[in-house]
Formats: structure tokens, sequence, C-alpha cells
């Protein structure tokens, strides 16, 4: 098969990527609102971009149905702070439950039963059931689209704080076997990717 994205709707090249790229890591990220609503959504958009200095990306797009802006990037757009809380499998159905469409002004750690712990540095708070959190700062929010459905934005913010659970570093690594990451696939399905298929030789 072969396609023009130009001639195809785009849920279905979303498909296509989402089935394609894979597996893609979340950013399950917590944030707040200028008016102090706690908010939690994942991203499997979602990667590192840079180590100096520390920046990490997820984009969101618009709503499927409205075009409007998801909750998150309005928070993170009107106060600049975020954090990146990594998903681990025993929080699998948590996580699935942020990703539903939550009124604006719904506490989403008391809708989903997740405990939210100050972070250090930002003010919107960490998941403690995460084992790792970065606390980020934002450095641009860059835009694509006309707006519509299947529009999106790139978020960038660079981590001023991390916290990482003793328990699943050694040696100043953290070990994927200790703490089981999830990875998102086509479709609803997830995966752990914490098997080595292959160790580089170089």
């Amino acid at each position: 098969m072969e396609l023009d994205p130009k001639t195809v709707p785009w849920r279905e090249r979303y498909r296509i990527m989402t089935g394609s790229i894979v597996p893609r890591p979340i950013g399950w990220v917590s944030s707040m609102s200028a008016a102090g609503v706690y908010n939690i959504a994942p991203f499997s958009f979602f990667n590192a971009a840079c180590a100096a200095p520390p920046l990490v990306t997820f984009a969101p797009m618009r709503d499927s149905d409205t075009g409007n802006k998801k909750d998150t990037l309005q928070n993170v757009e009107a106060t600049g702070e975020f954090v990146i809380n990594i998903v681990t499998e025993p929080l699998l159905e948590a996580m699935d439950r942020t990703g539903e469409d939550f009124a604006p002004e719904i506490d989403e750690f008391a809708a989903v039963g997740l405990t939210p712990v100050a972070s250090t540095i930002v003010k919107p708070p960490r998941i403690a059931e995460a084992p790792i959190h970065f606390e980020c700062r934002l450095v641009q929010v860059l835009h694509f689209g006309d707006g519509a459905p299947g529009s999106g934005s790139l978020v960038i913010g660079e981590i001023v704080h991390v916290h990482v659970d003793d328990e699943i570093l050694e040696g100043g690594r953290v070990l994927a076997e200790r703490f089981h990451p999830v990875a998102r696939m086509g479709g609803p399905n997830y995966a752990r990717p914490d098997v080595i298929a292959y160790e580089r030789k170089f």
C-alpha cells in the first residue's frame, strides 16, 4: 500500500502512525490550572530531547471532536510548569482512567484515587505511586495545524528536579527490569519494553 497523507482523513493517518511508531514511551503529565485544580493525563507522543540542558517533550493533540486544547496544554501555558511521571505496569489501569475526558474543574487525583505529593521546585504535584518524576518548567510550545481536530502542539520543558526511587537504581543507572515501565502500542494495547532483545556492541 502507498498513500499520499494529504488525500486521507487525519484519523487514518493517525492510525498508521501510531500502529507503526511503536513502542512509544508514556509521559504521564501532572499539571495544575491557574485556579489550582490538579490534572493528570497520559501522552504517548513523548520523549527526551536533550541532556544539556535536560529537555523533554510531549505533544498533546487537539480534542478529536471539538478541536479545543486539552486541559493539560491549557494548564502548562497558564502556569509554565508540569511534572512527567513514569508509568509502571501496576499503574496501567489508573493511567488509562486519566485519559478520560474529565471536566476542567475535577481534581483527577481524587477522581482516579492517586496520591498527590508536593514537588520540590514546581507547583504541580507529583504522582506518589510512580517511581520516577521529572519536575519541569516550560521552555516553548509550538503549535501545528489549523486548530481543527487532528492538530497538535509540541511542549518542550526543562527538567529542573528529578526524583528516582532508590530501589530501581544501580551504579547511577535506572534498571527497567526493577520497575517494569510500559509503552503504548497501536490501538488500545500496551507493552512492557523491559525485555532486552539486543545489547549494543559499541
